[in-house]
């Protein structure tokens, strides 16, 4: 096994810019290659950063790349990462990790048959913000958790968004878009999820675009683009929880928990920094708490990073392939509690990713987790 390990690139749309930069702060790995079914837009990523574009094909069939980093579209998902196990290579993909159950547990069976690691996205709870808090929650800083509120509302990604389509389409909406980092980030905070209920409702029945890539194209609407429900975890936390693109404009905050001893203010989930703050039984009013951790820059690749030392060091990779399913359920479980109007009691269970140490220094992650 050389040094570094390669990584190949499929998909070269929005994201993979944040990938390509982050990606060469971790010299565990290197990102070779790129490929997409629009070649042009690889030969520019290409040409960017001083890698090659190839054809699905051809990046699949190289020998010396070890993952594939799995930037396609949502409803794509599985299938390339399929494909990769197939070829041979650990994939780590962008969330959400498939638009079905059936998709997410056949990626999960090929890669356990193969011996590979598979992984996905966000990889946002590795940042300093989200493991400050983890690092509050594990010594005891606010007591057991017993509550919380999670809110992403705004109106939709259609005024800035090159290729917004797809946002409203079957495995779309806001909950399947930006309820990776906020139920990730929980799990991440507390644990699995036990059971959950919801209600939800398509508000705009179509969408008109305004990005300069798409103004005025009329966009269907064909997924719940507002859902409200409730979260019931395994150690008891109870967590109201609101995805919405129907929503102007909101003072909520993006995360709180609140333990039998305090409460906590957690930054919001699809960044990596803070604030944090806290307000403790006894205490007037609420006050920062310094970051305990770093990485609190754009580090989307930090979670590929993860991988390539799991592969090296022969550990668990953070972002795993069952942390990915297990949010899946969660999201998938909210919308069939909402066309069902009852429970649900989550058929999937995860371990809790293991903390991030605190003294990192940058471009490194651990041996071994602990």
């Amino acid at each position: 096994m050389s040094e570094k390990i390669n990584v190949g690139i499929i998909g070269c749309g929005n994201i993979s810019e944040a990938y390509l930069t982050a990606a060469k702060t971790f010299p565990i790995m290197q990102i070779t290659a790129c490929a997409d079914i629009n070649m042009e837009a690889a030969k520019i990523k290409a040409e960017a950063h001083n890698i090659k574009a190839v054809s699905v094909e051809e990046l699949l069939q190289t020998e010396d790349i070890e993952i594939i980093l799995n930037l396609t579209t949502p409803q794509a998902h599985a299938e390339i990462n399929l494909m990769a196990l197939n070829a041979g290579k650990h994939v780590h993909c962008e969330k959400p990790f498939a638009i079905i159950r059936d998709d997410g547990k056949k990626v999960l069976e090929l890669a356990k048959e193969k011996g590979l690691l598979v992984g996905c996205a966000p990889d946002t709870f590795f940042g300093g913000g989200i493991q400050t808090c983890r690092k509050i929650i594990d010594d005891g800083e606010i007591g057991k958790p017993v509550a919380g509120t999670a809110f992403m509302m705004n109106h939709g990604v259609e005024s800035w968004h090159p290729n917004a389509g797809f946002y409203y389409l079957k495995g779309g909406g806001p909950l399947l878009d930006m309820g990776p980092y906020y139920i990730t980030a929980l799990v991440n905070l507390l644990g699995a999820v036990k059971r959950v209920c919801a209600l939800s409702a398509i508000t705009f029945k179509e969408r008109i675009a305004t990005s300069k890539e798409l103004a005025g194209k009329i966009l269907p609407v064909e997924t719940p683009t507002h859902i409200a429900g409730t979260l019931e975890f395994q150690n008891g936390a109870v967590i109201t929880m609101v995805m919405s693109f129907d929503v102007w404009h909101h003072s909520n905050h993006n995360i709180e928990i609140h333990g039998e001893e305090g409460s906590m203010q957690v930054p919001d989930p699809n960044s990596f920094s803070g604030p944090v703050q806290i307000n403790k039984r006894g205490v007037d009013g609420w006050h920062d708490v310094p970051l305990s951790h770093g990485y609190t820059d754009n580090m989307r690749s930090i979670g590929v990073a993860d991988m390539a030392y799991a592969i090296k060091y022969n550990r668990k990779n953070r972002c795993s392939g069952e942390l990915a399913y297990h949010v899946l359920d969660v999201m998938l479980s909210l919308i069939d509690s909402a066309e069902e109007k009852k429970f649900i009691v989550l058929e999937s269970t995860v371990e809790q990713p293991a903390a991030l140490p605190t003294a990192l220094k940058n471009g490194e992650l651990d041996k071994s987790p602990l």
